[in-house]
């Protein structure tokens, strides 16, 4: 016994020092046990996996609320969630297994994290969904608008999704392999998760055809797997723009005979509006007198337009173009547009703008400023901020703007074609002057979710408001150029806006399942005496024709039939004032 005690002290040092190392080391804690767990040696396949099954969890709850409220009851979207997981997880690992590289990925996958997290949080908060055009849309945002998206609510959002990714691809090491090995193992991956999804789609075929066919806008709701394709694919697209030949529109164009030894020029100003909706004007029947300035200058409102598109990227190249929707969507070559037909008259062409966006490519051969160049400081002090501008900045200094076109082409002739900044949301408080809130309490954040509807709603109709005083505005300055021009003006939105119906936010809704009120636009004309003398304008035939359905389409030749401009992309079928020309008028506006 006791030669067993001396025995066990007479242990070597090395041994007896390490066991007391391990006596004394403490037990793991549940944060360093999955610390330790993140931190093993681990392969790039193996990576993108758990990856995927994150972000199907954590970023995905747009999807899988909208399939419970399509389903309806638990034992109806219980089985399609679980079927729109499985597609989801393995669409992502197929698409990630490009990646699955032992070098330089880790960015590339935080990266793919990051985006899901933004997408996501913009699903929950605004409605929308990332198809191609929303996603072309966003990444031509300038830096006022992408300020007026940023909020604390953002922030968190975005951090809750991607911290644990954050911190596990930090920690996670990728097990070295030879590149031969890579491609092979990542080649297998690939085809297994397709397979796997394949098998699914075709075990409930049954369940996915109609669920998809009825409800086209859940394939942009899977993410981050939809936002990558619309990424890559409003990037990819415009390379092949850019290589599109430019068909000439051009051709035989003249002017009519209206400017044979005319007394007084031609002064056309047309107002491309932003975000404004139909139902939001008082001239349409809305409930608030949203439209005082025009109703006092006896405009004519059309109360039925639709437009090309739900957003600024869509609408306006469309509204130009001599194509009709359909055939501008999809045509394979660029083509010239009204602005170009303009200038080939021999008219002086203008194109101001008050968006930092620009025209789209619209005015890109003619001449075009942009509204907050050579702004005078005092002027920008009260009426801008940062690099944003309220609509009223344009009309100051217009004659000068004017007086600097070809003095030759002005004695024929003057179109202005102005781009307001109009009700671009999210942060509509911004689009009025202090002394146009004349609904209030409004919305004063960019984080609608933070306001009451009441609140959304004043903040939106104080935008309108506003755009009608400026629209006022800019009729009082065209009467007042009456002794040496002809004066008219048309104002139309490019698209439309949702405040909350349907619990959907702003707009960019694909087209073909987009709530009415992001494609009824409001339309207005006004003419000045001497226009309706030398067009011969009927008023009452215009008065009868204010409920007639009209697109974006009759815009190109709506235009070009006032302005008397002969070419053979004109069609008279699609001039919305064809049939109201050439009568003596009866009163004047």
């Amino acid at each position: 016994m006791f030669g067993l005690r001396a025995h066990s002290t007479s242990l070597p040092p090395d041994l007896a020092s390490a066991g007391s190392t391990e006596d004394a080391q403490p037990a793991l804690t549940p944060w360093r046990a999955l610390d330790a767990w993140f931190a093993r040696p681990r392969s790039a396949r193996s990576v993108i996996i758990w990856l995927s099954l994150y972000l199907a969890v954590a970023a995905n709850w747009p999807l899988w609320s909208e399939l419970a409220r399509i389903g309806g009851a638990p034992s109806v979207y219980l089985p399609l969630i679980v079927l729109m997981s499985l597609l989801l997880i393995c669409g992502m690992v197929a698409v990630l297994s490009f990646t699955a590289w032992t070098r330089w990925m880790k960015l590339l996958w935080f990266g793919v994290a990051v985006l899901a997290a933004v997408v996501q949080h913009y699903m929950l908060t605004y409605r929308v969904v990332m198809d191609p055009s929303m996603m072309a849309s966003a990444l031509q945002t300038d830096s006022s608008e992408v300020q007026d998206l940023l909020s604390w609510r953002m922030l968190f959002n975005v951090l809750w999704v991607v911290a644990l990714p954050a911190w596990a691809l930090w920690r996670v090491r990728l097990v070295p392999a030879t590149a031969l090995s890579q491609v092979w193992r990542n080649l297998g991956l690939l085809l297994i998760s397709a397979a796997v999804a394949g098998a699914g789609a075709f075990a409930m075929n049954r369940q996915l055809a109609p669920l998809m066919r009825n409800n086209v806008h859940l394939r942009y709701m899977l993410n981050p797997l939809a936002s990558i394709y619309s990424t890559t694919t409003a990037v990819i697209k415009p390379m092949f723009v850019h290589g599109r030949k430019l068909i000439p529109m051009t051709g035989g164009t003249v002017l009519g005979a209206s400017y044979a030894n005319q007394a007084r020029p031609p002064l056309f100003v047309l107002v491309v509006g932003e975000t404004a909706r139909a139902d939001h004007f008082g001239l349409n029947g809305y409930a608030r007198n949203t439209t005082p300035e025009l109703a006092a200058r006896h405009v004519l409102s059309y109360r039925d337009v639709r437009s090309c598109g739900t957003n600024t990227l869509a609408s306006v190249p469309c509204m130009f173009s001599p194509l009709s929707k359909d055939a501008f969507e999809a045509r394979e070559d660029e083509f010239e547009n009204l602005m170009d037909v303009l200038q080939a008259s021999g008219l002086a062409v203008l194109w101001l703008d008050n968006q930092a966006g620009g025209c789209k490519g619209v005015c890109d051969r003619v001449p075009h400023a942009s509204a907050f160049d050579r702004v005078d400081p005092a002027l920008k002090s009260t009426m801008c901020d940062v690099d944003e501008c309220l609509d009223d900045v344009m009309l100051h200094g217009l004659d000068e703007r004017i007086a600097a076109l070809p003095a030759e082409r002005r004695s024929k002739g003057i179109v202005l074609v102005m781009h307001q900044m109009g009700s671009h949301g999210p942060a509509y408080y911004k689009r009025s002057s202090t002394d146009m809130k004349r609904f209030m309490p409004e919305c004063r954040t960019n984080a609608l979710a933070e306001c009451s509807h009441s609140e959304l709603i004043n903040g939106y109709d104080n935008s309108i408001a506003y755009t009608d005083r400026f629209l006022g505005k800019t009729i009082d300055w065209l009467r007042g150029k009456s002794r040496k021009f002809d004066p008219s003006l048309l104002y139309v939105s490019d698209h439309g806006e949702s405040l909350g119906e349907y619990g959907l936010f702003l707009h960019g809704v694909p087209y073909g399942f987009a709530p009415d009120v992001q494609k009824r636009v409001p339309m207005v004309t006004w003419f000045g005496d001497g226009m309706i003398e030398r067009e011969k304008l009927s008023r009452s035939c215009m008065e009868s024709g204010l409920d007639k359905s009209l697109t974006h389409d009759n815009l190109y030749h709506t235009v070009l039939g006032l302005m008397d401009v002969q070419t053979p992309t004109y069609l008279p079928s699609l001039d919305a004032l064809a049939s109201c020309r050439g009568h003596e008028p009866a009163a004047t506006s």
